[in-house]
């Protein structure tokens, strides 16, 4: 028989990071959001209940929970701010999680039990100036010498890669030719502070203001031949399987800007008057926010079934596709009009929607763009 409703423990997990999203992130965030300030004194609340070890086992000082224990967290905190949820999503499921799947033991003792308390931030350097949708494109080398890789190049757009607490970033790099003539890749990690890995100033951004988010060099840049992350030639593997379970998290996230969109309308409707009445009592406004709730429940379910497959041990490359592609077209869709129904005030960045508005756009393009999930579905379906 089926059932989507939440077991205890998912639901007691979702209420307390509901109430965290609303007593601790909301009063605060705007100003941070302005300030383009990213939010620390949040990040070491966030670690020290847990949430950046949640899909973690408790030896690596995790929660001992799953990766839909994650995408739960992340819909809540985006109900209230995408800065905040997106710096959880990178940090987990792109800082933390490629050590996790793929490292050594020795890589695991070093990184892990920091990283899953909050107290250290991994970013995953992949996208590149000139290769973003295509992976392949990449510049970046990493050459062994003297038992040293020296990696030079250049990434862009990298999230958690410059704050006062990142301590790593999993570098993609070029690090020979195959057989078959084409580049291999591998996993590199590269600490933080690194001779020759020099980290840009952050982007001055449309969105995502309270996040970190910059352009990353590296020139001569030496690390032990030990900090090769899995095994040589897999990183571009290795990667894809990150992106695809990210995406299912960045659905989440998608998740949540939709439905905050929902209830921010919400009160506003019957608190706003326009010629005698509450706007909410407008069939045109009802018809609005009707539509935004379906967009925002369909959204749900999708990203819930493509958790479902992937936590069974089943393929869900489609799922996780259909997931982002669905919940991101949700928040961009959500925020427009609730933007819309909150008129001029809308436009105004003391109002969550206006924020919203800003953040939305990114999510039909970061960790693979609309039209990359469109080329993912389709492929899958064998065309």
């Amino acid at each position: 028989m089926l059932d989507f409703r939440l077991d205890e423990e998912y639901e007691a997990l979702r209420k307390t990071v509901e109430e965290f999203a609303r007593d601790e992130v909301a009063p605060v965030i705007g100003d941070l959001y302005e300030r383009n300030e990213f939010p620390y004194g949040i990040v070491a609340k966030m670690g020290r209940m847990g949430l950046f070890g949640l899909p973690f086992p408790e030896e690596h000082g995790g929660m001992g929970g799953d990766y839909f224990a994650l995408c739960l967290a992340l819909e809540e905190l985006a109900r209230v701010d995408s800065s905040v949820a997106i710096t959880l999503e990178a940090g987990v499921s792109l800082g933390t999680m490629p050590l996790f799947r793929f490292g050594t033991d020795e890589q695991r003792a070093q990184w892990l039990p920091r990283m899953c308390t909050g107290e250290v931030l991994g970013a995953f350097g992949l996208t590149e100036p000139g290769g973003g949708s295509d992976a392949g494109a990449m510049r970046t080398t990493a050459r062994l010498e003297d038992g040293h890789w020296v990696l030079n190049g250049t990434k862009a757009f990298i999230t958690n890669s410059g704050t006062d607490i990142t301590g790593l970033v999993t570098v993609a790099a070029v690090t020979g030719t195959k057989e078959n003539g084409r580049k291999e890749i591998s996993a590199i990690i590269v600490p933080a502070g690194t001779p020759g890995f020099t980290v840009s100033k952050k982007y001055s951004k449309v969105g995502w203001n309270a996040s970190d988010t910059r352009e990353l060099s590296f020139a001569d840049c030496r690390v032990p031949e030990a900090n090769l992350l899995g095994e040589r030639g897999r990183g571009y593997a290795q990667f894809l399987q990150t992106l695809d379970e990210g995406r299912i998290a960045i659905a989440a996230v998608g998740v949540g800007l939709a439905q905050g969109c929902v209830d921010e309308s919400l009160r506003y409707v019957g608190e706003r008057e326009a010629f005698g009445h509450k706007i909410g009592e407008y069939q045109a406004i009802k018809f609005k926010i009707a539509d935004m709730e379906v967009r925002a429940y369909n959204a749900r379910l999708a990203y819930y079934a493509a958790a479902a497959k992937m936590l069974r041990g089943e393929p869900f490359k489609k799922e996780a596709a259909i997931a982002k592609l669905v919940s991101s077209e949700a928040a961009m869709d959500n925020a427009r009009e609730a933007t819309q129904i909150f008129g001029g005030y809308g436009f105004m960045n003391e109002y969550p929607v206006g924020r919203f508005y800003r953040d939305a756009k990114i999510l039909e393009i970061g960790e693979g763009t609309s039209e990359v999930q469109r080329m993912l579905i389709a492929r899958e379906l064998g065309l």
